[in-house]
């Protein structure tokens, strides 16, 4: 006898539909499984086995060929458990098949017969909604995260015995609802704020100017003047995750196995913080089977390097492909998969090794080679990537011991979200959604310049030697400060404010103005 049952694969990001085949012969005992599966996969005889019998079954006679189709991609992971137990029944006639028309399940099954939960739940129910799939069986653990597809319904099951009832139809279960924007919640919560930081208002002005355009920022200070610290609470000012935003964030945790059982919806703005001894594939992805990396677990978020020229040369360069296209694609023997990485980099570091080069307190003890040498680990085409070049100067004393009078994050979120309402509003029906993120032709259509901006604009070029990236960099910056004032186009104090966050480019074998 030969039973078919509907269940899913993750690929990447996204899922495809897997049939499982369990066909029963009349001979010794035992199981086998075909069809590319991984050693998750080939374990899954003895829990199912183990499963079977603690819910009360019996253990199917006869010997059983079960193949997971299509029979050319590789399957990995515990979540066939359930549909290769349900088939097992189904094929020994201890359970009817009143329910199994258009239903797919996926589930992990303990010895004891419980339903446990699998990663990639979100993936799986928008694929198989596109596939035209009218209802699919998970665990309870999963139900509240695949409830966020709405056009599907969503069966719970919390044992296999309770899966198999549903099956021949001797239980209902209603379907899983959820109100996905009583998720989102009103404002945003970090435990961070602006308003706890002293002192440092142009370093302050110029995180908000990159907030509110998604900008690149490199933040270049001695010790102790706040560079972490200022880094850490850039996503309290950034607007709050849009509901697409939200699921796309959360499908990324999601197939990771990174949303923790007390919220099954991301939505605060992502942070990421990875050490600096964190490998390539660590920070782009990759793997036998690829997984996303940092950059894409900050997508829509924040990827903070602090002591940026600590990590290796190879990590650092394999940056500039995800910054300039939004987007990672790794290629394995096996397989390509692309993943998003629409992240803001905020990187953090001294301006020389011991951290004091012209330290208006502490004296530098490196040699002007070494400083050199320093600085030399970061590439031009890696700085030309980062529009935003910002000096964080060590606080004064009187600075330190004063109360801190700064804005709280709420106020400079509002003059941020502001500002790329009017983006998206003048990029409706494209792909762009900040000014970071502008094409040739956009910022030619966007960026109007005055015509004393224009001139403005022509000495910096001659007087700095910019390149052609920095250039377009000083241009999509001084789009975002005009839209912070809400001006149409782009006047003289916008361009000269931009070309001051370019200190690196007088000087960046030294650290620009430092």
């Amino acid at each position: 006898m030969l039973v078919k049952i509907n269940s899913a694969a993750i690929l990447g990001l996204d899922a495809y539909q897997v049939e499982v085949e369990i066909d029963a012969q009349k001979r010794l005992p035992g199981q086998s499984i075909v069809g590319l599966p991984d050693a998750s996969v080939k374990e899954s005889r003895d829990r199912v086995r183990a499963a079977i019998e603690n819910s009360g079954f019996q253990s199917p006679p006869g010997y059983f060929t079960i193949n997971l189709a299509p029979a050319d991609t590789r399957k990995e992971g515990p979540l066939y458990d359930l549909p290769i137990a349900l088939g097992m029944l189904l094929v020994s006639e201890q359970i009817g098949a009143k329910n199994l028309d258009g239903a797919f399940m996926v589930g992990e099954l303990s010895l004891d017969g419980r339903v446990r939960g699998v990663n990639g739940i979100l993936s799986i129910c928008l694929s198989l909604k596109k596939a035209g799939a009218k209802k699919i069986l998970v665990s309870l653990e999963n139900a509240d995260e695949a409830a966020l597809v709405e056009g599907i319904d969503i069966i719970p099951v919390g044992t296999l015995r309770g899966a198999a009832e549903y099956l021949s139809g001797a239980r209902e279960i209603q379907p899983h609802k959820i109100d996905i924007n009583a998720l989102l919640p009103p404002e945003p919560e970090y435990g961070f704020d602006f308003a706890d930081v002293k002192g440092q208002g142009h370093v302050k002005r110029a995180l908000e100017v990159a907030a509110a355009g998604g900008h690149n920022v490199l933040l270049v200070g001695s010790p102790g003047s706040g560079k972490t610290m200022l880094a850490r609470r850039i996503a309290t000012i950034m607007p709050p995750l849009s509901l697409s935003e939200a699921l796309e964030v959360t499908k990324l945790y999601s197939v990771t196995g990174l949303l923790d059982g007390r919220r099954v919806l991301v939505t605060s703005r992502p942070f990421r913080s990875p050490h600096h001894t964190t490998s390539n594939i660590g920070i782009i992805g990759g793997g036998r089977i690829p997984r996303p990396g940092e950059v894409s677990l900050a997508h829509h978020g924040v990827l903070f390097l602090d002591e940026f020229p600590e990590f290796e040369r190879g990590v650092l360069e394999v940056l500039r492909q995800p910054l300039e296209d939004g987007q990672v694609t790794i290629s394995r023997a096996h397989s390509t998969l692309t993943y998003p990485a629409q992240f803001m980099l905020v990187a953090a570091m001294n301006p020389c090794p011991c951290g004091n080069y012209m330290d208006p307190v502490k004296t530098c003890v490196c040699l002007p080679h070494q400083v050199q040498r320093y600085w030399s680990r970061l590439s031009g085409p890696l700085l030309d990537r980062i529009d935003l070049h910002i000096e964080v100067p060590r606080l004064k004393k009187e600075e330190l011991s004063a109360q801190p009078d700064s804005e709280p994050s709420s106020l400079i979120r509002e003059r941020v979200s502001r500002a790329r309402r009017i983006q998206q509003e003048r990029f409706k029906g494209s792909e762009t959604c900040s000014n970071a993120r502008l094409t040739p032709r956009q910022i030619r259509e966007a960026c109007r310049l005055e015509t004393e901006a224009e001139e403005l604009l022509k000495s910096a070029i001659l007087h700095l030697q910019l390149s052609a990236r920095a250039y377009d960099r000083i241009l999509k910056v001084s789009r975002t400060i005009a839209d912070l004032e809400g001006a149409a186009n782009i006047g003289a104090k916008h361009v000269a404010e931009a070309t001051q966050y370019r200190s690196l480019d007088r000087n960046p074998s030294k650290g620009g103005g430092i």
